[in-house]
C-alpha cells in the first residue's frame, strides 16, 4: 500500500474545528497526519496516527532561508500558504519513507480518503488535486520524488512570493478563483504571478507530470450533508473525499470544543449537528 503523509502549518490558538478535524483522520487510520505548530496546549483526543511537532516559525524561515539561498518572510502565520508547494523541500526528514505527502489544513473534515485514493488510483498519477480548476491549497496530494518536491522552482516569481511578506496565493491561483470557476483558462488570465495552478496546469498540457484534476471534495452546498461513520454523504447518495469548512467557519463559530464527536452528525450551511 502507498504510504501518504499529510502535512499541516499552525501557528497560535487552535481553531473552534480542531476536534472535526482530528477525529475524521482517526477513520483513516493507515494514513499519517502531521501538525507542525507552536502550539503546546495539550489535545486530549489525539489518535495514534496525527502527530504535533513543535517547531517555532524561526526555526521554519532559518532553515528554509539556507537551502533556499536567500532569506525568505514569514512575517505572519497566514503567508505559509504560499509555500504549501514546498513543503517537500522544506520539511524532508518528515516525508521520508512515504510514497507520497500532501499539504492540508485544519478545517477539513476528512472522509474515507483510502475509496478514492486507492493504490491503483495513485500508481497513475504524480500530482493531485481535488478541484478541476486550480491547484487547491486546502488539500494536494505529491508523488515523493526529486521532481515533484521541487517543482514549485520552475516558476518565474517564486523567490519574489518567498521574500515578499505580502500573500500571493500561490499555492492556488494568486485569487483568480472566480475566473477559473467560471470556465476561464489560466492561461488566458493577467495575474500577477505564476502560480502553481501556472505550473501544474502546463505541466498537464505538456504531458511532463501525470496530473489528476477533478472536483473531489464539498465546499460550498445547500445542506443534506453528514459525516457517517468516516464517510462524508452528500443527500444520501454521493459520497465526497472530504468537505472543506471554508464558508460554514464564517457563520458557525462554538466558543467550546466538544467534549466528544458523534461517529454520525449532520452539517447544514449554519452549523454542525447530531440528531
Amino acid at each position: 500500500m502507498n504510504k501518504i503523509i499529510l502535512i499541516t502549518c499552525w501557528y497560535g490558538k487552535y481553531p473552534w474545528y480542531l476536534p472535526y478535524y482530528i477525529h475524521s483522520c482517526s477513520f483513516n487510520p493507515d494514513i499519517d497526519f502531521v501538525i507542525i505548530t507552536d502550539n503546546t496546549d495539550e489535545i486530549p483526543f489525539l489518535p495514534k496516527n496525527v502527530k504535533i511537532i513543535d517547531k517555532k516559525l524561526e526555526e521554519i524561515i532559518d532553515t528554509t532561508s539556507r537551502k533556499m539561498g536567500f532569506q525568505i518572510n514569514i512575517d505572519y502565520p497566514y503567508k505559509l500558504c504560499d509555500f504549501k508547494p514546498a513543503y517537500g523541500f522544506m520539511f524532508p526528514e518528515i516525508i521520508n519513507g512515504y510514497d507520497f505527502w500532501g499539504h492540508c489544513d485544519l478545517d477539513i473534515i476528512y472522509g474515507n480518503i483510502r475509496s478514492f485514493f486507492t493504490d491503483v488510483f495513485l500508481d497513475n498519477y504524480d500530482y493531485i488535486s481535488v478541484r478541476h480548476d486550480y491547484t487547491t491549497g486546502c488539500f494536494g496530494l505529491y508523488r515523493n520524488n526529486d521532481l515533484l518536491n521541487n517543482y514549485f522552482f520552475n516558476s518565474k516569481d517564486y523567490k519574489k512570493v518567498f521574500s515578499d511578506p505580502k500573500h500571493y496565493c500561490f499555492d492556488e491561483c494568486n485569487f483568480a478563483w472566480d475566473e477559473l470557476t467560471s470556465g476561464a483558462s489560466i492561461f488566458d488570465l493577467e495575474t500577477e504571478i505564476e502560480s502553481f495552478t501556472h505550473l501544474m496546469k502546463n505541466a498537464e498540457r505538456m504531458n511532463n507530470i501525470r496530473t489528476h484534476f477533478d472536483f473531489i471534495l464539498m465546499e460550498g452546498y445547500d445542506g443534506r450533508l453528514r459525516f457517517d461513520k468516516g464517510k462524508i454523504i452528500y443527500k444520501n447518495k454521493y459520497e465526497a473525499i472530504m468537505f472543506h469548512l471554508f464558508w460554514l467557519k464564517k457563520v458557525f463559530s462554538p466558543k467550546k470544543w466538544p467534549k466528544k464527536i458523534p461517529e454520525r452528525y449532520n452539517i447544514s450551511p449554519t452549523k454542525i449537528y447530531s440528531r
